[in-house]
């Protein structure tokens, strides 16, 4: 009866774990890095007020915008994965963030020095390696889909 009850837990263990991975794909989670969790490193750069103060409302359009290019074109390239503006002001100035699909911090660092308004001084940044879905750029595409106007 024991050696039965043994039996029958091993069959519906390894149902179990069968289930959890009935969806699991090899060769997209290779295409994206995935580790076997499904996850992969990325860096998190986070924006905050610089020490620039350029009071010209032309040049810190100017510099905006070329902020605003550079984001699309890393994001075109596959190297930028999320962007956004904080909503809100808080104690530690920060503006927004980026997560980059980057290999070192190096390369990270490099990437955000594309942008003008980093070089200018608009932004400082502060870069940290993180850890999270390696499912995360395929969002991008579904982004589009739900995007009446681009900036």
């Amino acid at each position: 009866m024991k050696s039965l009850f043994t039996i029958l837990s091993l069959i519906l263990f390894s149902s179990f774990i069968n289930a959890q991975n009935k969806g699991f794909d090899q060769k997209l989670a290779d295409s994206l890095g995935a580790d076997q969790y499904g996850m992969k490193s990325y860096y998190l750069v986070i924006l905050k007020k610089g020490k620039a103060e350029i009071t010209d409302k032309s040049k810190k359009s100017e510099l905006m915008k070329g902020h605003m290019e550079n984001i699309n074109k890393l994001a075109k390239d596959g190297k930028l994965i999320v962007a956004g503006p904080m909503l809100e002001k808080n104690p530690n100035d920060y503006n927004g963030i980026f997560i980059l699909d980057a290999k070192t911090k190096e390369e990270a660092e490099s990437l955000v020095l594309t942008d003008p308004s980093v070089k200018s001084g608009i932004f400082d940044v502060e870069i940290y390696k993180w850890y999270g879905s390696a499912a995360l750029p395929l969002y991008l595409k579904s982004h589009d889909k739900v995007t009446k106007v681009h900036f």
